[in-house]
């Protein structure tokens, strides 16, 4: 295991969470949460656990999502994964200003993220333990902040106006390059269109190449039935699996 990948991994997100903590947002964007910072014990566990060698597959998503690495830290990080399937825990603070019917309740959270608990529950099918799994994979997320407006209504970061994401993606940008940079992998899969997108643009001038699955939402028609089989699909078509 190589521990110094994994210390480069934490130092990124360091930088990044200072980076995006300068950006002021307007509205829509009433409410922003920078989990790297009031999770950040429980992130670093992550990164620092299973960040310690080359992956063969980098799985990117977009951004927290509202009971996944909002609560634990972790990309998609659906509680009862992240407490059992991944052996993580860790005590999480609170965000310096919520909205109180977004309240962050950490690893108590009784809320379960769908997505997360597709995806990881995909992987666990598949590779049954997590040591199988990180063995040569890896999930990150492209942006760290998650964003809502004044009825906490969750805002991805797509949806935000133009002016207010050109610093933000410059930030994550780099940032991604850092993880490319450490973790070496054959393939950049985005989950999702906008994180399939930003990969490619990132890698452009690199020898990553860069895939796409269907994004496990519920609020997609598609993730809805099957998801599990589609997205293995997509990634055996891929030559990823």
């Amino acid at each position: 295991m190589n521990r110094e990948s994994a210390a480069e991994l934490v130092r990124a997100a360091r930088a990044l969470s200072i980076a995006v903590g300068r950006i002021k947002f307007e509205a829509p964007a009433y409410y922003v949460y920078n989990p790297l910072e009031y999770a950040r014990l429980a992130h670093e566990l992550y990164l620092n656990k299973y960040g310690r060698n080359r992956k063969r597959v980098v799985f990117l998503g977009m951004n927290p999502g509202p009971y996944g690495m909002l609560q634990t830290g972790v990309p998609f990080g659906e509680v009862n994964f992240v407490r059992q399937w991944m052996d993580l825990h860790a005590r999480i603070l609170k965000p310096a200003r919520s909205h109180p019917k977004r309240p962050v309740e950490g690893f108590a959270c009784k809320r379960s993220e769908v997505s997360g608990r597709r995806l990881w529950g995909l992987f666990e099918g598949r590779f049954e333990s997590a040591a199988n799994f990180f063995r040569d994979h890896f999930v990150a997320n492209y942006c760290p902040l998650a964003f809502f407006d004044r009825d906490a209504r969750n805002l991805t970061p797509d949806k935000l106006p133009t002016g207010q994401t050109i610093e933000l993606f410059a930030a994550c940008d780099r940032h991604l390059r850092c993880i490319l940079e450490t973790l070496q992998p054959q393939w950049l899969v985005g989950i999702g269109g906008f994180a399939a997108e930003r990969a490619r643009l990132v890698c452009r001038e690199t020898s990553v190449s860069v895939g796409r699955i269907l994004h496990p939402s519920p609020a997609s028609p598609a993730a809805n039935r099957n998801w599990a089989e589609k997205a293995t699909a997509q990634l055996k078509t891929l030559g990823a699996w």
